[in-house]
């Protein structure tokens, strides 16, 4: 099976909200950078260009998405609400009653793509 088989086969396996929420950020990353690399580590959807710059990962109560590079990347809208005291990784989590800033999410997912090509 191909990695976006794969991926697609984790996030409709989540079911529920966790899928829907899980789908449309593989969807924003996908639509952000057109030439990004997708496969599965770890169980999950990563995203890579020139390293990794992304997963997407269910929990039993929240969908998180890791930047790898994260630290080192501008957060002005305040996304970033995980891992913040990792020296490197910085995450995003939403929950079942979280709205999800497509915009905002989008921009970190461009912002870290051109920090990995720098």
């Amino acid at each position: 099976m191909k990695p976006a088989e794969q991926s697609k086969k984790y996030i409709v396996d989540l079911g529920g909200w966790r899928a829907k929420v899980a789908g449309k950020l593989r969807d924003l990353i996908l639509k952000a950078e057109p030439g990004i690399t997708e496969e599965i580590k770890w169980g999950v959807p990563v995203f890579s260009s020139n390293g990794m710059v992304c997963s997407v990962g269910a929990f039993s109560d929240h969908v998180g998405s890791n930047f790898f590079q994260g630290a080192a990347l501008k957060d002005p809208k305040g996304l970033f609400n995980g891992g913040l005291e990792a020296k490197k990784t910085r995450s995003v989590n939403w929950y079942e009653e979280d709205k999800l800033d497509e915009t905002a999410f989008t921009k970190l997912v461009t912002e870290a793509v051109a920090f990995n090509n720098k």
